[in-house]
């Protein structure tokens, strides 16, 4: 967690230091990131950032803090215009987390690089303190959906779209990471995007075998 000094700066200064990181931990993960590259571009000393936290996982773990709990400020925020439908309701929501992708790409490659699975021992502090707080995010925003059509146990049927949902999603946000910023090819993917989920999320609902 940050020191008191850090909470203490002024606006601009912290928002400043807190874009910068983003930026670097989205572009090189945590392994390859530079906290002299960090203080560099945000102007300040490299003493003074040890003032701020205690050690380079500090502010990685400060600022996936952040940046989840902003992600997951906007999709709660959002809640009560969804579908109590299950899949109409998991193609909503699954588009607002992607319209917060294409919003704020360099967060979204921060969570992406946090969450792929690798063997390293800060991958396993990942997975240790947001897997569990992810899964009931996930839980949450469907808990009061309607079930009663439902031939399987609710548990096993998110069990399933969420492996799904994944899935699906990693290889998108792969495809507009290639486009570098291009607005008119990622409103393009945006609009496959919602097509194709609404008909795999179709497959799904009716089942594969007549």
């Amino acid at each position: 967690m940050p020191k008191k000094l850090f909470h203490e700066l002024h606006e601009d200064k912290k928002k400043r230091i807190i874009s910068v990181s983003i930026s670097e931990f989205a572009k090189y993960g945590y392994a390859d990131s530079s906290t002299n590259r960090i203080v560099k571009a945000s102007e300040i000393s490299k003493g003074s950032l040890f003032k701020y936290f205690e050690n380079k996982e500090d502010l990685y773990f400060y600022l996936l803090d952040f940046v989840t709990g902003e992600l997951n400020a906007n999709l709660y925020q959002k809640l009560g215009t969804l579908s109590t439908n299950l899949f109409e309701r998991i193609i909503q929501y699954s588009e607002l987390e992607f319209l917060w992708y294409i919003q704020n790409p360099e967060k979204y490659k921060l969570i992406i690089k946090a969450f792929s699975k690798n063997d390293t021992e800060i991958y396993r502090k990942v997975e240790a303190r947001f897997n569990y707080a992810g899964q009931n995010v996930y839980y949450s925003v469907l808990e009061n959906v309607d079930t009663k059509s439902l031939n399987w146990d609710k548990r096993k049927v998110l069990d399933v779209l969420k492996w799904f949902l994944q899935g699906f999603n990693a290889d998108f946000i792969e495809r507009i990471e290639v486009q570098n910023g291009n607005k008119s090819e990622i409103n393009q993917i945006r609009n496959e995007y919602v097509t194709h989920l609404t008909d795999y999320i179709d497959v799904l609902k009716k089942g594969i075998i007549d």
